[in-house]
């Protein structure tokens, strides 16, 4: 797999066919990288490579990955959103499709916030939330899943640093997508699909929030993953919407 090189950001990425730009981030919480495809509800760089040119990457520092980078101890989802759009400039795109699976909907709203000149729609998959009733479960899951191997591999970074960084990305905004206010979603005008799911760390209300904030937002059924006919529609529904909204210019080339 190419890497893409900015600083002391290394990031691992992978592309597949062709059309307008997909960026597609798989779940995993903070250990998101390319190999998640294979246990993904469905493979999106499979699903999608005849209809879109599809972009993934491992995000930094996730265990299993080959991606890293400094843990900012402020601003952590600024930091992921550098990486994404600093892997699309140094592929030459402008404007694409932003697709997040689970911390990859957190993902979703910081793009929308930071390139809303850039993201043409947006799909939320079972993505993450806030739990009022169990706040600390983004934290706890990172500090089992997470942790354990990040700093057996990365033992100069501090146990003061870690525990920043974990408070910037779930405690520092504790409502919502974390990575930003519910404001902002209701004013954000971007085309959105929801797919939701209802986990810990994947709450249904977060979802649902999401469709009935922003204006322009779709939701699928739930449950859609069963059976395989309701799932392989919801498949269909994702790449008629993103195919719905492939800028004229784009699509007259």
């Amino acid at each position: 797999m190419p890497f893409y090189q900015r600083g002391d950001v290394r990031i691992r990425y992978e592309e597949v066919g062709s059309g307008f730009p997909l960026l597609v981030i798989p779940g995993g919480g903070l250990n998101s990288r390319v190999s998640n495809w294979q246990t993904a509800v469905f493979n999106a760089m499979e699903e999608f490579k005849h209809d879109f040119r599809c972009i993934t990457m491992d995000q930094r520092n996730a265990n299993g990955g080959e991606s890293a980078g400094p843990v900012p101890v402020e601003n952590a989802w600024d930091a992921f959103a550098d990486d994404h759009l600093g892997l699309m400039d140094h592929l030459g795109i402008r404007e694409f499709f932003f697709m997040g699976y689970c911390i990859g909907g957190c993902f979703a709203g910081k793009l929308l916030q930071r390139a809303p000149q850039r993201v043409m729609a947006a799909v939320f998959c079972q993505t993450v939330g806030h739990r009022p009733e169990d706040p600390e479960v983004m934290v706890r899951h990172s500090q089992q899943n997470w942790l354990p191997d990040f700093q057996k591999r990365r033992p100069e970074v501090s146990t003061e640093t870690i525990e920043k960084y974990l408070h910037s990305l779930f405690r520092a905004q504790p409502d919502f997508l974390y990575s930003v206010p519910r404001d902002f979603i209701r004013n954000c005008r971007t085309p959105m699909l929801v797919l939701p799911d209802d986990t810990s760390s994947h709450p249904l209300p977060t979802s649902i929030d999401v469709a009935s904030l922003a204006p322009n937002a779709e939701i699928t059924v739930f449950p859609w993953r069963e059976p395989p006919e309701l799932k392989a529609r919801t498949i269909n529904r994702v790449r008629t919407f993103l195919k719905s909204h492939v800028p004229m210019r784009s699509a007259a080339q």
